[in-house]
């Protein structure tokens, strides 16, 4: 305890501390201390008024700051909120209720049905463009006509775009392609899918080179992701000019009947240049890239179909080059029996048969997600699962030109084949095919080149393949098929096989010219070609062919031999990269 000398000494601290401007140094314990000292009873009765009234104005300081926070904090708190608000309104309700009376959603609306609910993590909701040239500087809606982000598609990671019609027309400035390169690069460092929703005008005419220099930088980037991550595009509205370039990188391209279309240039520019008169469907729509340009690998009713049907695609794919495709649980035998696979194949040579009847009875469940279904339908593409693994079909359609390859099924082929080698999707090819489709139109239009394309995919493919003949395997077009000779690791072949250059018609016709005029002795040389090449012997005798099988155990058989490659290593001479003839 502090002892003063004297009671001046006290009257002077206690003098000090009723003028004091702290409250600290104010302490009614000090007074109360100085006040006993000097024994005054009079100011120790002021001093507890005085302590209660310091302690109230101490609560009331620590409150007003705490209630300032407070304040501040739901301030910011509500900006935020409007800002999002704004944001989510995209070009505002009167736009969003014109593009629901087209039958379409927003671009959120669509991210909500792609993903898993809840899973969307946006970037740069509130970047805005950076034009000022022709009013632009009076329009700067957030995030400038696009919605970039990442979910989940079953648990499993994809990255998005979204672009916004509502927004100037979805048009692409040059902060609009920024937010597509920035999850693009995250995409590729980080391993997943890439999964593009286009809904736009074309660039953006008020920034001019700037537009024009962000295309250039999306488009680096789909070359930089091809074979690392799958990239898959949805077209759900106009996409012209430019902006058809992006997706015509992808690995596969979705689009939406009567509200979605492709092109160049438009009718009008076309009516301009060539006079002719051409309807945006006819032009570019769904109809005529699925069915005629095979630039679509599928086209759906609605929007909500074809998100759908993405969602089922990426189920099958692997999230990047490094990866394995997902393995689901499967409620099949391996090794089922299939009884009515011994007379699938007709006993007319020339009599068709469905070859999608063989592949979803050899297909878990019988699930088969067909790729490019309107296109060269004489070649069957697309996905199955055996024994929960993913597996990419090639399939020669007899139902079809009787299965030959012409130009269009060689391109479909070979894309989808690459697409599987890059994967690493094992490939299960189906062969039944007479040969390649002659005339004057396909060799003019470079039958040559385009079938040399197939053959180019599967030699260089690693992937394990498996290869079964169901009836005709003719010519060139056996050797492309992924024949032994282009490194197929089992080749199997069903008794009704026929491995030769050509059909017997045609080859004693070649052979026995001598006796083309006399009937009986053509088809006595018939009969014998067909005994001696119309079977899948001779080439099991060369060990062309690894085993003949019973048709019906073809699952069985197809389940053992992708189960015996899981672990396959294969590797091509290094090179920079091919140069596939295209």
């Amino acid at each position: 305890m502090v002892v003063w000398s004297d009671r001046k000494t006290a009257q002077q601290e206690l003098s000090s501390c009723c003028t004091a401007r702290s409250i600290t140094d104010r302490s009614p314990c000090k007074m109360y201390l100085f006040a006993s000292l000097l024994n005054c009873k009079n100011v120790f009765t002021k001093l507890c008024k005085f302590a209660e009234k310091s302690l109230v104005m101490l609560q009331l300081q620590c409150t007003s700051a705490e209630t300032r926070k407070e304040v501040a904090m739901k301030d910011i708190l509500q900006e935020l909120e409007e800002r999002r608000d704004a944001a989510r309104l995209g070009g505002g309700q009167k736009r969003i209720d014109a593009q629901h009376s087209k039958g379409k959603l927003t671009a959120r609306e669509r991210l909500e049905l792609l993903l898993d609910e809840g899973s969307f993590e946006e970037f740069d909701m509130f970047v805005v463009h950076r034009c000022t040239d022709f009013g632009m500087e009076n329009q700067r809606p957030a995030g400038d006509g696009v919605v970039t982000g990442w979910g989940t598609i079953n648990g499993r990671m994809v990255y998005v775009f979204s672009q916004d019609f509502t927004v100037l027309g979805g048009s692409v400035s040059a902060t609009h392609a920024q937010k597509i390169c920035k999850i693009m690069d995250m995409a590729v460092e980080n391993g997943a899918p890439v999964i593009g929703l286009n809904d736009s005008g074309g660039a953006r005419i008020q920034e001019g080179v700037d537009s024009l220099a962000g295309y250039g930088e999306v488009f680096k980037r789909n070359i930089q992701a091809s074979g690392v991550v799958p990239q898959i595009s949805v077209i759900m509205g106009p996409c012209a000019g430019g902006a058809v370039y992006s997706p015509a990188m992808t690995d596969f391209i979705f689009m939406v009947k009567d509200s979605s279309y492709m092109f160049v240039t438009g009718p009008d520019v076309v009516k301009t240049v060539t006079n002719e008169v051409v309807t945006a469907e006819e032009l570019g729509g769904a109809s005529t890239h699925t069915k005629k340009s095979s630039v679509a690998d599928g086209a759906f009713e609605n929007e909500v179909e074809a998100l759908s049907e993405v969602r089922r695609l990426v189920d099958f794919l692997p999230l990047n080059n490094r990866d394995k495709a997902p393995v689901r649980p499967f409620f099949d035998e391996p090794g089922r029996v299939e009884a009515s696979l011994d007379t699938l194949v007709p006993d007319n040579p020339n009599t068709p048969y469905d070859m999608k009847e063989l592949i979803t009875k050899l297909a878990d469940e019988g699930d088969f997600y067909e790729i490019q279904e309107e296109f060269a339908k004489n070649i069957i593409t697309g996905f199955v699962r055996i024994e929960g693994q993913t597996v990419g079909v090639v399939a020669n359609q007899p139902m079809v030109l009787a299965g030959c390859l012409d130009i269009d099924s060689a391109r479909k082929a070979a894309r989808f084949v690459r697409f599987c080698d890059a994967f690493e999707i094992p490939i299960l090819t189906l062969i039944d095919v007479p040969g390649f489709l002659p005339g004057k139109s396909q060799e003019h239009d470079g039958i040559i080149k385009h079938g040399a394309k197939l053959l180019f995919a599967y030699g260089e493919a690693t992937v394990p393949k498996v290869t079964v003949i169901t009836r005709k395997a003719y010519g060139g077009a056996y050797v492309v098929m992924s024949s032994k000779h282009l490194r197929g690791d089992f080749n199997y072949a069903w008794p009704t096989a026929e491995i030769a250059v050509m059909g017997a018609k045609g080859a004693t016709e070649i052979i026995h010219r001598a006796d083309l005029g006399d009937a009986e002795k053509l088809a006595q040389h018939t009969a014998d070609y067909e005994d001696r090449f119309a079977n899948p012997f001779v080439a099991a005798e060369r060990g062309f062919v690894d085993e003949v099988i019973q048709p019906r155990s073809t699952r069985k058989r197809v389940a053992r031999a992708f189960a015996s490659l899981r672990n396959k290593k294969a590797q091509n001479p290094w090179k920079k990269h091919d140069n596939i003839p295209l």
